[in-house]
């Protein structure tokens, strides 16, 4: 049996293995159960009181003697259902606490300067940033526009699929983008791409491997490799330099 959707869901190995020993025994005294489930007399105890408080396991006295049986599987989906009410509570809860750590996180902006982001997730974080943070009617530029190395198949497919997703968040609210694209991608840009866009694109001697993303004090510099790095500057005389320099190049750019 497959049981990493048990551990998805949020069971241990050893709860399932337990879990999965009582189905088979039915009523069971826990060294009986510990040698089935092939865990240690230690152990059972602390993982059974686990299963119990998930609602998984009950306990009967037969004598003097305790013996546990597993719950009828259905109540995995009572588990499941519980969690995610769980979850919504305190997503709720977290949603009335957003907007004082965002006051905070403005306070601290105030002394930043620059950030490093490292991986794949941090540097998406930042694109998602963009549609969170501009209002409907908002604009960003952007830089050399490219979906990493075409060698590296699965990284450009990756970023692809990112930025399909992305646009599509971006349209829907209502922002633009105006983007100096990498000459080669040229009718290859996702499909997204094009709505509320201007797009031209870089002669070939001014192809770039980095990307270049600006928007109101933020200037965003990224590698879309397969280790994906990137650099935050938070300067307005730095998006005014870069939007000179935008400029120079929009006029020799090529629709």
């Amino acid at each position: 049996m497959d049981t990493r959707l048990l551990e998805q869901i949020g069971l241990t190995k050893g709860e399932i293995k337990v879990y999965l020993a009582l189905l088979k025994l039915g009523n069971s005294k826990t060294g009986q159960l510990a040698s089935l489930a092939g865990v240690s007399s230690s152990k059972v105890y602390k993982i059974l009181d686990r299963l119990e408080k998930k609602g998984l396991v009950g306990q009967v006295m037969k004598g003097k003697i305790k013996h546990f049986s597993a719950m009828d599987p259905r109540r995995i989906l009572d588990y499941l259902d519980e969690k995610r009410s769980k979850l919504e509570q305190d997503r709720a809860l977290l949603a009335q606490l957003v907007p004082e750590l965002e006051k905070q996180k403005k306070s601290a902006e105030l002394k930043t300067e620059a950030t490093l982001y490292d991986g794949y997730k941090g540097v998406t974080n930042f694109f998602r940033n963009i549609v969170d943070e501009l209002k409907e009617g908002g604009e960003y530029f952007v830089i050399g526009a490219y979906y990493g190395e075409e060698a590296q198949y699965n990284t450009t497919i990756r970023w692809r699929d990112f930025f399909y997703k992305h646009h599509l968040r971006r349209v829907a609210k209502g922002i633009k983008v105006k983007m100096l694209a990498n000459h080669d991608i040229k009718g290859k840009m996702v499909k997204t791409t094009q709505q509320k866009s201007e797009i031209r694109y870089l002669p070939q001697y001014l192809i770039t491997n980095m990307e270049i993303v600006f928007y109101n004090n933020k200037v965003f510099i990224a590698f879309f490799t397969s280790e994906p790095k990137a650099f935050l500057l938070e300067s307005k005389e730095a998006v005014k330099s870069f939007r000179k320099y935008f400029d120079a190049l929009w006029g020799i750019a090529k629709q």
